[in-house]
């Protein structure tokens, strides 16, 4: 079994370990029946985020039937390299679980917060105020170096970048929401990552 073998069974791995998982977290979410209105993303995120987003997984998805098809887009990159790809994408999936985890019901795909949601500040929102994103950046960047594939990153780092505009517009329903509660949550949290600790 050669080195390309070992690094798509890995990925195949990852894939049937986090799909079914997220799949389960989003139906469970979905049966309050509630109707979100994702319209309240902007025209701009609502016409490219998930268009983009699905074009990327159709490219993994290809990647990880036929690895040839998707050669017209690979680079060669170290093999070391790969190994940190294949470490970073096993610590944001696990964050990514957990992520799911806490959100519990309070999960939506958009911007728009359910009925009964919840202001979440524990688990990984005790230290950042979207880990679900920065598990995604994790995930992103990591399959694009195990897979040595420009094309999954160019995808990758234009939903990422969707997603920071995205976030701007969360921030906002979520004050709206939520109002000092959520102010005073940003004070103690960083964005993606967590504020530094003042010792003094």
């Amino acid at each position: 079994m050669n080195d390309e073998h070992i690094f798509r069974i890995i990925i195949i791995v990852g894939f049937i370990s986090i799909i079914p998982m997220g799949l389960y977290h989003r139906l469970r979410a979905h049966r309050t029946g509630e109707k979100l209105d994702r319209r309240q993303e902007g025209l701009f995120i609502l016409l490219t985020l998930r268009p983009i987003a699905g074009i990327r997984m159709a490219a993994l998805v290809t990647y990880l039937i036929n690895p040839e098809l998707m050669r017209w887009s690979s680079v060669s990159l170290p093999l070391t390299l790969r190994w940190v790809g294949v470490l970073l994408g096993l610590a944001s999936g696990i964050l990514l679980l957990v992520t799911f985890r806490t959100l519990d019901l309070n999960l939506t795909d958009t911007v728009v917060t359910r009925k009964n949601h919840t202001l979440v500040t524990n688990g990984p929102y005790r230290f950042v105020r979207h880990p679900f994103y920065l598990a995604f950046t994790g995930v992103a960047i990591a399959d694009s170096i195990v897979t040595t594939n420009w094309f999954l990153a160019l995808s990758g780092t234009t939903c990422v970048a969707l997603l920071m505009l995205r976030t701007r517009i969360e921030e906002e329903k979520l004050i709206e929401r939520f109002g000092d509660e959520y102010r005073k949550y940003i004070l103690h949290t960083g964005q993606f990552f967590p504020k530094m600790v003042n010792f003094s």
